[in-house]
């Protein structure tokens, strides 16, 4: 099958840097990478994995181990230590509506 169509598109430029970087580890052209993925769109009819939105489902921390358990407080120590916070009003607001949009 002869290649004889152009497809232009804008994307992130540090994502494309991103997958660069990781197709010349595989030495696999940006084009070759396009090209096997539209023909497993063919082969799948329709997009070859999953395309959901996130389980933001709680973690339940009484089913973690104690190891399990101390790297998420960890965790949750950098992110403090960083600034990576959110205001307990802003959760207690995003969690409204969420529960708003699920009753809604």
């Amino acid at each position: 099958m002869s290649k004889s169509t152009s497809i232009y598109t804008r994307v992130n430029p540090e994502l494309k840097a991103q997958v660069e970087q990781i197709l010349e580890r595989l030495g696999l052209p940006m084009a070759s990478a396009i090209n096997l993925f539209l023909h497993q769109i063919a082969i799948h009819n329709g997009i070859p994995f999953d395309v959901k939105l996130p389980n933001n489902t709680p973690l339940n921390y009484s089913l973690l181990s104690k190891e399990q358990f101390d790297e998420e407080m960890e965790k949750g120590l950098s992110d403090l230590n960083a600034g990576r916070v959110v205001p307990a009003t802003q959760v207690r607001e995003n969690m409204q509506r969420q529960t708003d949009g699920l009753q809604g």
